[in-house]
């Protein structure tokens, strides 16, 4: 199976993806297959805080006409943000593609999460993640959510993490523990790894990130139908995906 991945959005997490899945398919002794095609984390920002589906769903339908055309088999979109387009995508997309919400949706109900504290950009706080986790109620920062989006975004464009922004986020998630009663809080910017990566909060994570990757190596191994492709059927009930 080869992977057609929409990366540079933005490039830490698209560096991060590719580590993972070389990491987990060498693991799971499965060959990998993978083509990376860079989007524009400007535009996708622009679009989302807009909410033009219509737009961002023709930006990243001709890269996967672009990833086709490399040969890919299944696709794979390396920003959260960038799912708030998925549905429309999913209907005109030349490849099937695998959702991270689906797979986040399906292990919260597995694992009996309930309530889920989210951290990550401007559109996917004030959305709740653009509405597309349905097994799960989500919570958001009580204290200045477009400040914590805002603080992410800064991550996610440069590559980098200050002191500072660290402490900002992870109180962030502390908060929403506290006060809003979360079971966990879902890592729902794929860039979060530059703050939370080898770090103990003093609260449970969820990487979105390692759940997304952790479904294309299972679906590689299990070599399905891919145009009746659903990512929940690759959230491993069996897999543990909490940092504490």
């Amino acid at each position: 199976m080869h992977i057609g991945l929409i990366g540079g959005i933005g490039p830490a997490a698209t560096v991060a993806y590719y580590q993972r899945l070389v990491d987990v398919f060498g693991q799971a002794d499965v060959p990998l297959q993978l083509t990376i095609q860079h989007a524009d984390i400007t535009t996708l920002t622009e679009n989302a805080d807009r909410m033009d589906i219509d737009a961002q769903t023709d930006v990243f339908a001709a890269h996967i006409k672009s990833l086709k055309g490399a040969g890919c088999d299944i696709i794979g979109i390396t920003a959260l943000t960038g799912h708030f387009c998925i549905p429309m995508l999913q209907a005109v997309s030349s490849l099937p593609i695998l959702s991270a919400t689906d797979a986040i949706d399906t292990y919260c109900a597995q694992k009996g999460i309930a309530r889920l504290g989210l951290l990550g950009s401007p559109s996917v706080l004030k959305s709740r993640l653009f509405g597309l986790l349905h097994e799960v109620k989500t919570v958001v920062p009580d204290e200045d959510p477009e400040g914590v989006g805002r603080t992410y975004m800064e991550i996610a464009t440069k590559g980098a993490c200050t002191t500072h922004q660290a402490d900002l986020l992870i109180a962030a998630g502390a908060q929403m523990m506290r006060a809003q009663q979360a079971d966990a809080i879902l890592l729902a910017g794929t860039d979060l790894g530059l703050v939370f990566d080898g770090l103990d909060p003093g609260y449970p994570t969820i990487d979105a990130l390692r759940l997304h990757v952790d479904a294309f190596v299972e679906a590689a191994a299990d070599k399905p139908n891919l145009m009746g492709l659903n990512a929940s059927a690759w959230a491993s009930p069996d897999t543990e995906y909490f940092d504490r």
